[in-house]
């Protein structure tokens, strides 16, 4: 949601734990995933590629892409969510014993050049604190690898402000994004878990297939990224999203439309290294006219056969069905799941699930807010294509074998004049349906699809960039608080507080008004509560206590019709 999500939308927070409990954690983790039939795999497929409607391993044997979304790295966090929480092979434990064998790892093109990330919690993940978000993806696909998974990268959106509907925008030009692609592709030449390129998330709005406008043509966009990347590693798996408006005038989710692949398909400069990917998702993240029609959910095979399920059906191209999840509360939404699994399971279609993540919007994650309690119920839904396993202890390891580091000039600034721009008005270019845009990194609960992480995954309806507070500079004896906005979505929003420390503190709180705030349902680093229209929130855990200088980020979830911008921060110190 995509996926933001592009449906970054979405965040579920905890209480940040302490190093002992957290190790007590690891392993009520472990056991709680170990009950299962089978043990993990300890090796990789390898390098995959394509056959027909099937993706095949280099003996030729056909593989089914079992991914997860551990979104984050979209964000301005620049680290995947709940390391504030829990430890990086914690989560990729989890991951692994619920029988995934892959990660879909948002990123975005702000965080590659970023020096370093945040909310990462130094007692949980000490080994991580210090790490660029380049060298944070390098341990995060090492120790996925060391899980058995393999991982796709997912360019998700170019900033963390928000899902963008076409792959450039003014700030990030098309060149950029191909460079950073051609980078990544470098970066990561001799590491076959990095087994695929998701190579932007939801195309959506003006974007078109094979219209021939080439500020709007996906198709022949994913042509050239496709290409650059594989100049540079030709055993990549070129994942290639869909658009909203197709070619006959329907209209579907954001990236889900592959209705015209047949009649125009990507063709690349390396042969079998295609897989389409659509994004699919229930009632309760936007009304489609498919969940009101007759015969509901019997009709959703029609549907998903029109849209994508022919290029499997009719051999023509393998596809991966990048994002789908639910909360799994209706009715609806639990025979739209029901019927999606079973399809799945009848084509044999790879799949990546949004999201291992809690803090997706409208999706909530395969965890609970706790990031450990695992989601049965959803679990239980998966059964038909997904079987836990137990995941044995791996041996450690510190990186992933990756190509020499590109110089500063393989990936310039942005341009503005790099990339097409889309006219103000293509006369060609359907008018932008009414649906709302993703709120949030997972995914946008009204939009027609999620963004992640959020994307999508949900995603940050703000700037990433912190809006000033009006809370003085820190002195010899004062705390300096400053609000970051992080997501927001109908029924609520996610914002971090920025803190620094003038000199020791012992305690302190944070009060601000938050019309609409109803509750505050998990928090890291502060306890917070709601009465009226102000929030109070409170030091704890990790960061109840701050020594002279240091700067921390705290933050929290809310349950709320509307989010503040940029609220009037009340800070008390002692």
């Amino acid at each position: 949601m995509s996926g933001w999500l592009e449906r970054w939308s979405s965040a579920r927070r905890t209480v940040l734990r302490a190093a002992a409990a957290v190790a007590v954690a690891a392993l009520a983790v472990t056991g709680a995933v170990a009950a299962p039939s089978a043990t993990a795999a300890s090796t990789l497929p390898g390098w995959l590629s394509t056959r027909g409607a099937s993706i095949v391993t280099s003996a030729g044997t056909p593989y089914t892409i079992k991914a997860v979304a551990w979104f984050g790295m979209e964000t301005s966090n620049c680290a995947p969510h709940g390391l504030w929480s829990l430890s990086l092979d914690e989560g990729l434990r989890a991951i692994a014993g619920m029988g995934f064998n892959t990660i879909r790892l948002p990123f975005s093109n702000e965080c590659l050049a970023a020096s370093s990330s945040n909310s990462i919690n130094a007692s949980v993940n000490a080994d991580l604190v210090a790490l660029s978000p380049l060298k944070l993806m390098d341990t995060v696909i090492a120790r996925a690898k060391a899980y058995g998974l393999s991982v796709i990268l997912d360019r998700h959106r170019p900033d963390s402000a928000a899902q963008s509907e076409l792959w450039y925008t003014g700030a990030y030009s098309e060149k950029r994004w191909i460079d950073d692609w051609k980078m990544l592709a470098q970066r990561y030449k001799n590491e076959p878990a990095v087994i695929g390129v998701d190579l932007h998330n939801e195309p959506h709005g003006p974007a078109c297939w094979n219209c021939g406008d080439p500020a709007r043509d996906w198709r022949a966009a994913a042509t050239r990224a496709g290409n650059a990347v594989l100049s540079v590693n030709p055993k990549l798996l070129i994942v290639v999203e869909g658009v909203e408006r197709q070619n006959d005038g329907s209209s579907t989710w954001w990236g889900g439309g592959l209705r015209d692949v047949g009649a125009a398909p990507v063709t690349l400069s390396v042969k079998n290294r295609v897989v389409y990917s659509p994004h699919d998702y229930p009632a309760t993240v936007h009304q489609q006219s498919w969940f009101t029609a007759p015969g509901y959910p019997a009709n959703l095979e029609a549907v998903w056969d029109a849209n994508w399920g022919y290029l499997v059906r009719k051999g023509i191209a393998p596809v991966l069905l990048g994002e789908f999840g639910t909360k799994l509360e209706t009715d609806s939404d639990k025979k739209w799941m029901s019927t999606l699994v079973a399809y799945l399971a009848k084509t044999k279609i790879s799949y990546a699930y949004w999201s291992f993540n809690p803090n997706s919007g409208d999706t909530g994650g395969l965890v609970a807010d706790d990031w450990r309690t695992l989601q049965k119920a959803k679990l239980a839904a998966l059964r038909p294509i997904l079987t836990p396993v137990t995941v044995p202890t791996p041996k450690p390891t510190s990186s992933p074998t990756t190509s020499p580091r590109p110089s500063a000039s393989a990936s310039p600034k942005p341009t503005a004049s790099a990339s097409p721009k889309p006219s103000s008005s293509p006369s060609a270019s359907p008018k932008p349906s009414t649906s709302p845009k993703p709120t949030t990194s997972p995914k946008p609960t009204t939009s027609p699809k999620p963004s992640s992480s959020p994307s999508t995954s949900p995603k940050p309806t703000t700037s990433p960039k912190p809006s000033p507070s009006t809370s003085p500079k820190p002195s010899a004896t004062s705390l300096s608080a400053t609000w970051v906005p992080q997501s927001a979505w109908g029924e609520g929003y996610v914002a971090e507080l920025s803190l620094t420390a003038g000199a020791a503190v012992k305690s302190w709180s944070v009060s601000f008004e938050a019309p609409g705030t109803s509750a505050v349902t998990s928090a890291w680093g502060m306890s917070c509560s709601v009465a009226g229209i102000t929030v109070t929130c409170t030091g704890s855990d990790w960061a109840a206590a701050l020594a002279p200088g240091q700067s921390v980020r705290v933050g929290f979830q809310a349950a709320a019709t509307t989010a503040p911008t940029a609220p009037t921060l009340r800070v008390s110190a002692s």
